[in-house]
């Protein structure tokens, strides 16, 4: 979702990520190791396979240019919306887009009769997200950069959440562990879904045993129309500034600007 940028918390709701945290967090700060021990035993208490820890958590390092990059990524949206979507939604991404929406014309028709959410605009978050799919989704190992934020106190609880629902992912079979690599607040996927946005709102659409936000469109596009739904998209209704829809948006990013920029996005794709 979103790229998330922390301090925006999208692709999923500060409350959504609250409710995946621990009821009793490890304790951030101090030795590494001993931090990555016993949020470990949590993961074991929490369900999660003990070769899944293993794998995932065993000989991971904290990685500093994560957390420097999330103190240098406070003020990513304060472009005005001008000058936002002028870096963002050219015509070589509209083109692109209106491609996709005919070459997926059938699967988007199912999901809005399911969801209610339109076409155009699942289209315009995938686009904005990693390019339908052919951009850039993160090249950073999930499980370092989940640890890495967990173990830093600003927001310990919040990433220690993150970090047993990154491993649920694995441990359900979503995704090996070889594909957990993301961005760095750990988003995943083609519209970058927080690890706990994936386990909460990640629809198996394609009907194979799993919830696929790598590869599998279906699974990609009625997750994310899942998200909004849940949020309160109503079908049928507009989604500029100042409606229902446009606020059902500030789940997936609560930055005005990018919230804007998805509807001017839609609107191009839907030729209005």
């Amino acid at each position: 979702m979103v790229n998330l940028r922390p301090a925006l918390a999208t692709c999923a709701a500060i409350a959504a990520l609250l409710a995946a945290a621990p009821a009793q967090a490890a304790r951030c700060g101090g030795d590494f190791n001993t931090f990555v021990s016993s949020i470990s035993a949590e993961a074991a208490q929490a369900g999660i396979s003990q070769d899944v820890i293993s794998q995932a958590l065993g000989g991971v390092t904290p990685d500093p240019a994560v957390l420097a990059f999330d103190r240098r990524q406070r003020g990513t949206f304060n472009k005005t919306f001008e000058q936002y979507v002028s870096t963002r939604v050219g015509a070589g991404r509209i083109k692109t887009g209106k491609a996709m929406m005919l070459r997926h014309a059938s699967l988007l028709s199912r999901i809005e009769q399911r969801f209610g959410v339109p076409p155009q605009i699942l289209v315009a978050i995938w686009g904005l997200e990693s390019d339908f799919g052919k951009g850039d989704m993160g090249k950073l190992p999930v499980f370092r950069v989940l640890a890495t934020m967990a173990h830093d106190c600003r927001r310990t609880e919040l990433f220690q959440g993150e970090l047993l629902a990154a491993l649920k992912i694995v441990d359900r079979g979503d995704l090996p562990l070889r594909d957990m690599i993301g961005a760095y607040a750990g988003e995943l996927g083609q519209t970058q879904f927080l690890p706990s946005s994936y386990i909460k709102y990640g629809v198996d659409f394609d009907g194979n045993g799993h919830v696929d936000l790598r590869h599998s469109v279906p699974d990609v596009l009625a997750s994310t129309a899942n998200l909004l739904k849940t949020n309160g998209w109503k079908a049928g209704g507009s989604y500029e500034e100042g409606t229902p829809n446009f606020e059902a948006m500030r789940e997936w990013n609560r930055a005005l600007v990018y919230r804007k920029t998805i509807a001017y996005f839609a609107d191009q794709l839907a030729g209005q």
